[in-house]
């Protein structure tokens, strides 16, 4: 079997291609894997095994329809991560989320329509239901983004439906809660708060922390991701879910005991502009029709996760410190 793996450079593409070379995803033994990625600064080559037999590295833009149409022949399945994902780099650099997110779908689904290739399992998130003040949305829920990115990924959602009712293409959706682990670049939250505070560096505080996120492991986001590409059925939606819920304020303190930081390294700042309270998602469809089951604890991720980062100093050191300050 062949594999398209669109973003595999990045965070939760590179641990697909990890699992999938290192035959832990069901189904894909002895696959091989072409990934496709730009490595703008959110993906990079040191988050992949370069040098693995099963593994070829295409550098390029997943808007770039000639060369989809060049790379896609000879596959049999895409997995489409490729995505501009930092809510806050969508508040002042709105077009390349449209452009990645919405265009690059839209240009990879007539690829994959023109060559034949197919199933494509399109990665996407929970932020396009929007604040969930009470309960969890479900898949039939109605779509309500309130960030440029979330509205940028509700609206490649919504291509990839319309490429499915409209010419057939065999399209699936996964919307996930927030993902954490290793090789997370450092703009996010758990790995910026883990660096800064190793380092002994203020870590800044949105708001009033009350703001509550729903955690997955990125290496059960993986499995339930293969899960879809092995059993789904064309069209369908899913949420996937850890079904572990923090406030941020909770986070921070899980964070600052497991890096023995100082408590007073925590700053409050200025609120993100429409920052989301609540997300949550109700994965039951995914759990009752396809098996899915979350295998790591909240608690055992993030404390793994924390000793990656602390043992890991030459990858994310490696990065701009404009990057690493990007909060």
């Amino acid at each position: 079997m062949r594999i398209l793996v669109t973003g595999g450079a990045g965070f939760i593409g590179s641990c697909y291609t990890r699992m999938a070379l290192d035959d832990r995803l069901p189904g894909l033994t002895e696959a091989r894997i072409t990934v496709l990625d730009k490595l703008t600064y959110a993906g990079s080559t040191a988050n992949l095994p370069m040098d693995h037999p099963r593994l070829r590295f295409v550098r390029g833009d997943v808007c770039d329809l000639p060369l989809l149409l060049e790379t896609l022949p000879g596959h049999d399945a895409v997995v489409h991560f490729a995505a501009e994902s930092h809510v806050d780099r969508s508040l002042t650099g709105p077009a390349e989320f449209v452009r990645t997110n919405v265009q690059g779908t839209q240009t990879l689904l007539e690829a994959c329509l023109r060559t034949g290739t197919g199933p494509v399992v399109h990665v996407s998130t929970d932020e396009v239901y929007g604040s969930v003040p009470t309960g969890r949305s479900t898949e039939d829920a109605p779509l309500a983004p309130n960030s440029v990115y979330a509205a940028s990924k509700a609206g490649s959602d919504l291509v990839a439906r319309a490429y499915w009712r409209t010419h057939g293409l065999d399209v699936r959706v996964t919307r996930c809660s927030n993902n954490y682990g290793p090789y997370q670049h450092v703009e996010k939250l758990i790995p910026l708060f883990s660096t800064r505070l190793l380092e002994g560096r203020p870590v800044p505080l949105y708001g009033t922390g009350e703001n509550v996120r729903g955690w997955l492991h990125v290496t059960d986001h993986c499995r339930a991701i293969q899960l879809v590409l092995a059993k789904a059925a064309a069209g369908a939606v899913y949420n996937v879910g850890g079904g572990d819920e923090l406030s941020n304020v909770e986070l921070t303190a899980r964070l600052l005991e497991l890096c023995d930081a100082d408590p007073r390294l925590v700053e409050r700042v200025a609120d993100r502009m429409g920052h989301d309270l609540r997300y949550a998602v109700d994965d039951t469809r995914i759990r009752d029709e396809l098996g899915y089951t979350p295998t790591v604890t909240f608690d055992a991720g993030l404390a793994d996760t924390v000793a990656w980062y602390r043992d890991h100093t030459e990858w994310w050191r490696r990065m701009a410190p404009a990057d690493r300050a990007h909060v």
